[in-house]
């Protein structure tokens, strides 16, 4: 790899060994991809993936302590993913038990994020770009990220530029300053290899379309055609964003798809429109009978696939303050039509805490607890990743939860009708 001045004085000693390993590891990294150069990290804030304390990452711990021991700290305030627990949660005295021994690090950890650079004592969401939480990065910006839904929203939505790293890598690339140059990072990298033709006779919904593609394209880059129809071509609509959000989510959990364009709407597709697509490029069209065969294949992960759920999740990644309030009418509307007042399914409505905290002065977050559903800034994978958590039967509208857990996807409709009661 090519080193400038400044690199090469760094990966030899010039800040110490402990940045020097750091910059060789980062330097080992870019050359198992190709990496020719580094390039500077140029966004305001970096993003951490590695946010919990669970038992099984001693090392990470460990390697915390040598940083700061060695007085290194990031060049870049950073985010981080949700925590993984919160009282408020519903669990019984045997999975807190147990959340106590897997995440007993936790605070051990959340102090050593501080030292190192965490942005501030509430910034853990794995949705950073929100508004209200602060990480919104600009259009071309370079970061050194690594939660997959975050990455893929930031190179698709913003037009950052950001590769699909693993956890402590990015924090690596913030603490130094520096990371490899390949990949998305590239204008070829970011060249589409496959068209998709939405052909679907209603607005598809945003976890199923984006599983279809995650799990055709896997890891390439998607050029979508069609689907401004359905959800419009401003990127300013709060709807849209969300849509987004939830899309890009589960293009990446079940794929690897690290950015999509999206014809007349993502801005690289506005500018550059069809150049951005590969010559050869494969063809896949989606209309409703694939988005039925895909929700079909999903296998049921419950003991007794007849059971009836015992918990719901809302928010995976996080829900943006459009989605709490729009979710509070819809539900307020649909136990009034059954002549119910509360949920019949213990739910769980999880946000980024900046987001929770503005959701709280509306007099919708009023009517939602009243409604009976929780609110919290948890991760719902981490709630799940608990073994006896992972035994219930839990539902969810989220494709990466169910990807990734034991839980049980249903579209948005069919989470309404089963949480208010079921068919009146």
């Amino acid at each position: 790899m090519n080193l400038t001045v400044e690199q090469q004085a760094i990966l030899d000693g010039s800040q110490g060994e402990v940045m020097a390993k750091i910059m060789k590891t980062l330097v080992m990294y870019g050359e198992t991809f190709g990496a020719e150069k580094m390039v500077p990290v140029t966004s305001t804030y970096g993003h951490i993936v590695t946010s919990f304390g669970v038992i099984v990452i001693k090392g990470v711990f460990d390697l915390m302590d040598k940083l700061l021991e060695a007085g290194v700290t990031s060049k870049q305030k950073f985010s981080a993913d949700p925590r993984p627990c919160d009282k408020n949660v519903p669990k019984n005295l045997l999975q807190d038990i147990v959340f106590k021994v897997m995440y007993g690090p936790q605070k051990r950890y959340e102090k050593q994020l501080k030292e190192i650079g965490l942005l501030r004592d509430d910034a853990f969401t794995c949705a950073c770009y929100f508004d209200e939480v602060g990480n919104k990065p600009q259009k071309g910006d370079i970061l050194s990220w690594a939660e997959s839904s975050a990455v893929n929203y930031a190179n698709s939505v913003l037009g950052a530029r950001c590769n699909r790293n693993s956890g402590i890598i990015e924090m690596f690339g913030s603490i130094v300053g520096y990371v490899p140059y390949f990949g998305l990072l590239t204008d070829e990298g970011r060249k589409a290899k496959w068209i998709v033709k939405i052909e679907t006779t209603q607005k598809p919904e945003a976890q199923l379309l984006g599983s279809a593609i995650g799990m055709k394209v896997l890891e390439d880059v998607p050029f979508i055609k069609g689907l401004d129809k359905w959800i419009g071509s401003d990127l300013e609509n709060k709807d849209t964003l969300s849509y987004l959000k939830d899309f890009g989510a589960a293009t990446a959990s079940n794929g690897s798809v690290g950015l999509y364009h999206i014809e007349n709407l993502t801005p690289e597709a506005v500018e550059q429109g069809e150049s951005l697509i590969e010559e050869g490029a494969q063809i896949y069209v989606v209309d409703d009978q694939e988005l039925q065969r895909v929700k079909d294949s999903y296998p049921v992960m419950w003991k007794n696939i007849d059971a009836k759920p015992k918990l719901c999740f809302m928010g995976c990644p996080h829900m943006t303050l459009n989605q709490l309030n729009d979710w509070t009418e819809k539900l307020e509307k649909k136990l009034q039509e059954k002549g119910r007042k509360r949920v019949t399914i213990k739910t769980v409505f999880t946000s980024a805490p900046g987001v929770l905290k503005e959701f709280e002065k509306s007099e919708n977050c009023a009517k939602l607890k009243k409604m009976g559903v929780k609110l919290s800034y948890i991760c719902p994978l981490m709630y799940m990743n608990n073994p006896l958590c992972a035994k219930m039967p839990v539902i969810t509208n989220s494709n990466k939860l169910r990807t990734y857990t034991t839980s049980r996807y249903y579209s948005d409709a069919e989470i309404l009708d089963q949480i208010t009661g079921g068919k009146k």
